[in-house]
């Protein structure tokens, strides 16, 4: 088997890079980490998706898709609004 010496010590980053589907795979990865912070605080302060519907003054619908981790369709707001609902809030740093 020959390898492809200009592949030797390049990162998984660069991989993504030149398949040009870096920002899509960040995004998924980011949204499938929100769905597990909020439903691991929900399931922490014992918190619905009811109560954090209303809390949020959404529907609970909405709260599934929220938590859904493959989902990637949500907005800042609705993120924003709930890491409010659970007492924490968003931090963006850009690298």
């Amino acid at each position: 088997m020959k390898l492809n010496k200009k592949a030797i010590g390049s990162s998984f980053d660069d991989f993504l890079e030149e398949e040009n589907i870096l920002a899509q795979s960040d995004a998924v990865a980011i949204k499938r980490i929100i769905a597990y912070e909020v439903q691991k605080s929900m399931d922490e302060n014992y918190i619905t998706k009811t109560e954090m519907a209303k809390r949020m003054g959404t529907s609970r619908s909405s709260i599934t898709r929220l938590l859904d981790p493959f989902n990637d369709s949500i907005t800042l707001a609705t993120i924003e609004s709930a890491l409010s609902a659970i007492g924490k809030r968003v931090k963006i740093q850009i690298v």
